[in-house]
């Protein structure tokens, strides 16, 4: 079965931000998720995802838990993860639970 951008979304909730202890998906930072199909059933992800600075420290991590993550399911083939600063990360993009974890009403 085709993995869903839904269910890879899913998956990368695992992968939380050292620095504010909620996952890179409640926060916004995951931009674009596409997939496409290689062979033996299996498929590549592409994310383009962001950081909440440029000068995020922990962008490394994020990007080396967003890969292992993603690789671990049966279905993945490669993983790539691109990181973009545009448009820039702001709070509007976290969801209700990301706001609710930090205490921002």
């Amino acid at each position: 079965m085709p993995l869903s951008e839904d269910r890879i979304r899913e998956e990368l909730k695992q992968v939380i931000d050292p620095e504010l202890f909620v996952n890179i998906v409640d926060l916004g930072l995951v931009y674009v998720v596409t997939t496409s199909d290689v062979e033996d059933d299996k498929q590549d992800i592409t994310i383009e995802m962001t950081l909440t600075s440029p000068a995020c420290p922990a962008g490394p991590q994020l990007i080396q838990s967003c890969k292992t993550v993603l690789s671990r399911l049966e279905e993945v083939n490669n993983v790539e993860v691109k990181l973009v600063m545009d448009p820039p990360w702001t709070q509007e993009r976290m969801t209700e639970d990301a706001r609710d974890q930090l205490g921002i009403f």
